[in-house]
């Protein structure tokens, strides 16, 4: 399957939001080494989330505007693709919150959860990004630009901690 070119008024309005379209070049090499039962089963059951950026979602978010949001998120590089996902139900959290410079979090519930959870010293040092819950999302062009412009800070955020 061969890369399609973008065209140029695609390739306009996303470097007009600060995005940089990747295009596959050539097929990545399957993976040599087989992954451990473990590991693989600790992957299906979800791993606790580590790494640079982590996001909070509601619990009971809707699977269209989970889509669009994963989307968005595969859009902005790797880094923010794979960025370990928490849910909030009740405002409690499905897992401890790990350190990381950089939160996105999707609602106010999510944000008073995560300001429960972290210690104050933490959170003055993250860039904690609020956005809209992803349910307004799939229909407002107000809500979307808020998540494209969240989505660049939180990219600019993660440069500048080095990485």
């Amino acid at each position: 399957m061969a890369a399609v070119p973008l065209d140029s008024r695609r390739r306009a309005a996303l470097q007009a939001m600060g995005i940089t379209p990747w295009v596959m070049r050539e097929r990545a090499q399957a993976q040599t080494q087989p992954v451990a039962i473990e590991q693989a089963a600790t992957l299906v059951r979800g791993a606790q989330p580590s790494g640079r950026c982590v996001v909070l979602l509601p619990a009971g978010a809707d699977a269209r505007a989970l889509d669009l949001l994963g989307r968005a998120l595969t859009a902005c590089g790797a880094e923010i693709a794979r960025a370990g996902r928490i849910r909030v139900a009740d405002g409690q959290l499905s897992d401890a919150v790990p350190h990381a410079p950089v939160y996105l979090v999707f609602g106010q519930a999510q944000a008073h959860a995560l300001g429960r959870e972290l210690p104050a010293a933490v959170m003055s040092d993250a860039h904690i990004a609020l956005v809209d819950e992803p349910g307004p999302l799939l229909f407002g062009a107000e809500g979307k630009r808020r998540l494209w412009a969240a989505l660049r800070q939180a990219r600019r955020a993660l440069g500048r901690a080095g990485g």
